[in-house]
């Protein structure tokens, strides 16, 4: 079970509360849905740049649920030998329908959902990874909607997704996690400084300010080098200073290494 919480959620606030209703709803109150006739969807798509919170805030559903959550990257399903990918999609999803309440969540999901034909050459290798993409959508299409298991998938290019994925029935609603804006970076920012002894004058919203297009992770790197300034400087606490040095050294230098811009470009 996962120790994230609701409240280690932060500039994801819509987000979450569409997590809420198609995962904690069904899981702890089956009922409400039931006695409207109503099957939950069985899969959910997380999409958005990488750092934007989808693996985190699926964590703190399945914390919430008090369910077991299975967490497993997609290119750890790219296997060799034939059938291995398609049996570990198996073992996965017996895994989770064993639990009492289980949350699957496989991230990088493009590694082996991608359009059949779109990319590679056709060898070995391609055919391996459809025979497991393949596996992963029929086992979609073999449980209970209103059953204990819920799938959540995670991508940073949902345009290279193959549609028999993304199809009603199997991943029924897609979530995009985008770049937070003022009011969600001012909260990631207070989030992180709860675990840090920091000077009681920082201005949180200012360093927003100063954080623009920058995602959840780049935040928490601004937090770790702020920390790390202040031992060099040997202070007892981080302050305002340390946090705008940080913000110079860590969103401009990763300004040049970011995947967001690829993700703006090509969704």
């Amino acid at each position: 079970k996962p120790d994230v919480t609701y409240s280690d959620v932060g500039g994801a606030k819509e987000q979450l509360e569409q997590l809420r209703e198609v995962l904690e709803l069904p899981l702890l109150h089956p009922e409400r849905l039931l006695s409207l006739g109503i099957d939950p969807p069985k899969g959910v798509l997380l999409y958005g740049p990488p750092g934007t919170g989808k693996t985190l805030t699926a964590r703190a559903v399945a914390n919430r649920t008090d369910a077991c959550f299975i967490c497993v990257i997609g290119s750890e399903l790219v296997q060799k030998y034939v059938g291995e990918g398609a049996r570990m999609v198996r073992e996965l999803f017996e895994m989770a329908r064993s639990r009492r309440a289980c949350i699957l969540f496989i991230d990088e999901i493009d590694a082996i959902g991608g359009s059949r034909g779109a990319e590679g050459d056709g060898g070995h290798g391609d055919h391996e990874v459809q025979r497991t993409m393949l596996e992963i959508v029929n086992q979609l299409d073999g449980f209970e909607a209103r059953g204990n298991v819920k799938v959540l998938m995670a991508t940073n290019r949902p345009d290279t997704l193959d549609p028999a994925l993304l199809r009603p029935g199997r991943l029924d609603r897609k979530i995009e996690f985008g770049l937070p804006d003022l009011e969600g970076r001012t909260h990631i920012l207070r989030i992180h400084a709860k675990t840090l002894s920091v000077d009681s004058n920082i201005r949180y919203e200012l360093l927003a300010r100063l954080c623009p297009n920058s995602t959840g992770a780049d935040l928490r790197s601004v937090c770790t080098e702020a920390g790390i300034l202040a031992i060099r400087a040997r202070k007892k606490s981080i302050s305002e200073k340390d946090f705008i040095e940080a913000i110079n050294r860590v969103i401009k230098s990763y300004k040049r290494f970011s995947a967001t811009a690829k993700y703006m470009v090509y969704n």
